[in-house]
């Protein structure tokens, strides 16, 4: 009997061929949705994360208290100490110092006299390290529009929208005025060593990027950032493990009161990315499963269409004197092997599209253009465990299903009924 079971799968391809690429098509779908969905609504906390807020953030109480207003006369002090204790609390977070500024770009003429002014933001980051990778984390270098990347102190980039309003091109001298961390006036040159531009309009208006030795000079702030942005090893915003890391770093200085004291909040705690941390989590859940379940449906009547067809055949076995729950059996176990070998071969397409699409983003940077709020710029899938096995739920699960529902039929008519549907 099975190896008539196993030539009929073979041989018929409305039995074995077909149904497996109907599997195989409805759990590629799946599989390339839940990764599509996970990697475009993902994207925009990783966005956040990059520029802003890390995954985690250590500053002080008094800071964060503040945080919106770039408070870095309440900055953290001793910062090298407080490195090597977070590596060797969390050796699997890497560690960014990052100080984050406001001031007035000054470009002088030829005789040394104001010639265009525009308030600047600013930020200071680990350019020149050779361990560093703010620069490939930000994506900096891909964002240039004219000139080179920050190669040495004393030099810095502009957006270009704000170099151009200024009147500046790679290798002029600006002047950054601003504050420093004890509140004097600082004042500190710089060379234009390039423009970029972000596609995002808060950032293009008025961007200024430093290395960080320079931005300890010029605001006196040896050994000082305001921020210590953490991001966690597999380079995605994980919730819980974050809050667990907040939680552990955050017991240690539980019983300080002093408001200088470090204190860790995760990327949700950190203004309104909690809300959207929430309704992506959930969303992403609701729209994976919508499709999901629409998949599961296709394959669950394809699999019922294909037993209820098959009738006359049972008729045939049953007068040869083959047992009713033994026709049934063997119609579940050809279902399962069909399921299996659809699952397999439909999540093996999934993850290849998923993939290429992971690797090689579309760019929607043009259509973003004038954008008022940080959103991602390219539209990538993103293949999270998830997404290895939830092609099981419509590609085995619903096939099996459909399948027992018609075979249900068998134990409802009588061979003299089945040999009828044959004739017709």
């Amino acid at each position: 009997m099975i190896k008539f079971l196993i030539k009929g799968l073979l041989r018929d391809k409305s039995r074995s061929r077909i149904p497996v690429l109907v599997v195989a098509v409805g759990v590629m779908l799946t599989v390339f949705m839940h990764a599509f969905v996970t990697g475009y609504m993902g994207d925009t906390i990783e966005m956040n994360a990059r520029f802003t807020h890390g995954h985690v953030k250590v500053m002080t109480r008094a800071y964060a208290e503040e945080m919106n207003q770039m408070p870095n006369d309440l900055a953290l002090l001793e910062v090298d100490e407080l490195t090597n204790k977070l590596n060797a609390m969390f050796p699997d977070v890497i560690w960014s110092p990052r100080i984050q500024f406001g001031g007035l770009v000054d470009v002088p003429d030829k005789n040394g006299e104001t010639r265009s002014q525009g308030p600047a933001f600013g930020m200071a980051l680990d350019f020149l390290s050779a361990h560093s990778a703010e620069v490939k984390r930000m994506n900096i270098e891909k964002t240039l529009v004219r000139g080179s990347l920050i190669t040495k102190p004393g030099q810095a980039l502009l957006s270009e929208k704000f170099a151009q309003n200024l009147g500046l091109k790679p290798g002029d001298e600006f002047t950054l005025i601003g504050s420093t961390m004890y509140g004097s006036m600082a004042f500190y040159n710089f060379t234009l060593a390039g423009t970029v531009t972000f596609g995002v309009e808060q950032m293009d208006r008025g961007a200024l990027l430093v290395d960080i030795y320079d931005a300890r000079i010029a605001l006196n702030m040896e050994n000082a950032v305001g921020e210590l942005i953490g991001f966690l090893s597999d380079g995605f915003y994980n919730n819980d493990e974050a809050k667990a890391i907040a939680s552990e770093f955050n017991a240690v200085y539980a019983e300080t009161e002093d408001e200088y004291a470090p204190v860790m909040k995760t990327l949700a705690q950190q203004g309104t990315m909690g809300q959207y941390v929430a309704l992506v989590d959930v969303w992403t859940v609701y729209i994976s499963m919508v499709f999901v379940i629409a998949m599961a449906l296709v394959l669950w009547n394809a699999g019922l269409l294909g037993a209820l067809r098959r009738y006359g055949e049972f008729g045939i076995r049953l007068a040869m004197g083959e047992e009713k729950r033994h026709v049934f059996n063997t119609l579940i176990y050809e279902s399962f092997v069909i399921g299996v070998l659809g699952t397999i071969l439909g999540t093996a397409f999934g993850l290849l599209f998923s993939w290429l699409m992971q690797t090689y983003p579309i760019d929607m940077s043009a259509m973003l253009e004038g954008a008022t709020m940080m959103m991602p710029t390219q539209i990538k899938a993103r293949i999270t465990p998830d997404t290895y096995y939830i092609g099981f739920i419509p590609g085995l699960l619903s096939t099996v299903v459909g399948s027992a529902l018609a075979g249900i039929g068998i134990f409802k008519r009588k061979t003299s009924q089945l040999f009828k549907e044959l004739e017709a």
